[in-house]
């Protein structure tokens, strides 16, 4: 059962380390991997171009996750805004990671702030960025390439996001497919991918104990 309208792929040792790593992370294998086995050396490459965008800038695992959740509840993806909530709230905690996704930013440094607004306009209409836009990021501190090097990571990572909510896949919940994956929306409605943002947020929020 892949999620999508794909058939999952026969499984080679290349498909097998991928479970396997889902496994070992949560107990179960994610719907998204059963989707990238067929192509895993594809999902491995846009994970190292992830890494090389990233790592020139310095960025903290803390500011990687505050990119990712901004940029993913802007895009209405609630399957990354759940993963990387999760993930921020362990790198900070509960109350940063459910401001993050509902966009509020309570708890964040200015610096932080900015980053996070920046990620929103990346994901929601990157040809509406301004001078002015790249300006408050360098007032923030960051110099030219920390700015590329954030752009870029956050653009490979809609990249992947796109090809996660653009694979027709079938939505209808099961009682174990909800536990893993709340608040999701069939792609190709901009107020369902609205909709499903703030069902991350709650479901967040309930699972943190806001």
């Amino acid at each position: 059962m892949t999620g999508s309208f794909l058939e999952e792929p026969p499984v080679s040792p290349q498909v097998q380390a991928l479970y396997e790593e889902d496994l070992a992370d949560g107990g179960y294998v994610w719907n998204v991997s059963r989707l990238w086995a067929h192509q895993p050396d594809t999902l491995k490459s846009l994970f190292g171009l992830m890494s090389q965008a990233f790592t020139p800038s310095g960025l903290t695992f803390r500011q990687r996750g505050i990119l990712v959740t901004a940029a993913a509840s802007a895009l209405g993806d609630s399957y990354c805004s759940l993963a990387w909530g999760g993930k921020l709230g362990k790198a900070s905690d509960a109350a940063i990671a459910a401001g993050v996704l509902s966009g509020g930013d309570a708890g964040l440094t200015d610096q932080e702030k900015v980053m996070a607004a920046w990620a929103r306009k990346v994901a929601r209409d990157p040809n509406a960025t301004t001078p002015a836009d790249v300006q408050t990021l360098r007032d923030a501190g960051f110099d030219d390439g920390q700015i590329f090097a954030i752009t870029a990571f956050v653009a490979l990572r809609l990249a992947f996001s796109t090809s996660e909510g653009d694979r027709n896949e079938d939505r209808t919940p099961t009682p174990r497919a909800a536990a893993r994956r709340r608040g999701t929306a069939r792609p190709g409605s901009a107020g369902l991918r609205c909709s499903a943002a703030r069902t991350a947020v709650t479901c967040y929020a309930v699972q943190m104990g806001l």
